[in-house]
């Protein structure tokens, strides 16, 4: 695969090869730990034994209980990718919206479920032109040059079938490249801005090059800055073929907390919506047929 590689003299090809089978052993997904934990590590020590014994039996109980739930989702997601990936017939997925780690372990966990290869095109674009520091030189001494290579890795992706591409931030900047997307199923992953924005703060999240604008060092900033950047870029990831909105999903599972939604019960949505947007597209391939 040729991908377009940055040097003093401008921009030239070279091959980069993007045959590499993802693993299906990724890190850990990070989870917040179950309320009983922390509930036990900051309760102080009970003077009746019996009262002890009973409390760690509860805890049990309910940790049983979430690893059950939590093995019937697992489940059930692997079922699902299992009968939308008979009708995908290899259709590539792009995953499209501000850039979190809720974004990309979801594309990771759903690559794997559909058995797809895993990329990221903001990571792409930076190691072709020699990482993420070469990459934020460029954008501001060649930032046409920059976007062109963009393009062109992502013309490369949306030429080949099987993948799950969690899409970076010039994903949706220009017609071009919106219609690129629609070689393939494109699905905006909208994650409120505050966890975001915690994130890089918190969290000290590594930006891609595109988003190294983001300077501010409080989260008021932080999240100002991501505001600006989401209303440059909303109306693109409005055009996205299905919507999977992270505040809309935890509200209808009766979570308070937005980060008590699991990776796969996030993974169930995204296989609901490509389940609809198949369906419909056979219906309409039925409908054309002549009688």
């Amino acid at each position: 695969m040729e991908i377009i590689r940055a040097t003093c003299g401008g921009f030239h090809r070279y091959n980069f090869k993007l045959l590499q089978p993802l693993s299906v052993h990724h890190p850990p997904f990070r989870r917040s730990a179950p309320a009983t934990d922390l509930i036990l590590s900051t309760k102080p020590k009970l003077r009746h034994q019996k009262s002890t014994a009973c409390a760690l039996l509860e805890d049990r109980d309910s940790d049983s209980a979430a690893k059950s739930a939590n093995a019937d989702v697992s489940l059930l997601v692997k079922k699902r990718a299992s009968e939308v990936s008979h009708d995908l017939k290899g259709t590539s997925l792009f995953l499209v919206g501000i850039n979190s780690s809720i974004k990309s372990n979801l594309g990771k966990h759903l690559a794997d479920a559909l058995r797809y290869y895993y990329i990221d095109s903001d990571s792409v674009v930076e190691d072709s032109v020699g990482g993420k520091a070469a990459a934020a030189s460029i954008i501001k001494t060649d930032k046409e040059g920059f976007q062109d290579s963009e393009t062109e890795v992502l013309r490369q992706l949306s030429s080949m079938g099987r993948l799950l591409v969690s899409a970076g931030s010039g994903a949706v900047r220009c017609s071009t490249n919106l219609a690129l997307l629609r070689h393939g199923i494109s699905i905006w992953i909208d994650v409120p801005l505050k966890l975001v924005a915690r994130e890089v703060v918190e969290d000290k999240v590594q930006l891609s090059a595109f988003e190294l604008s983001i300077t501010g060092e409080s989260y008021s900033e932080v999240l100002a800055q991501m505001a600006a950047l989401l209303e440059e870029r909303r109306s693109g990831y409005a055009t996205a073929d299905a919507t999977v909105s992270l505040t809309k999903v935890a509200s209808r599972l009766g979570y308070e907390d937005l980060c008590s939604v699991s990776t796969e019960e996030l993974c169930l949505e995204v296989l609901k919506e490509i389940t609809k947007l198949l369906r419909l597209k056979k219906m309409i391939e039925e409908a054309a047929r002549p009688f």
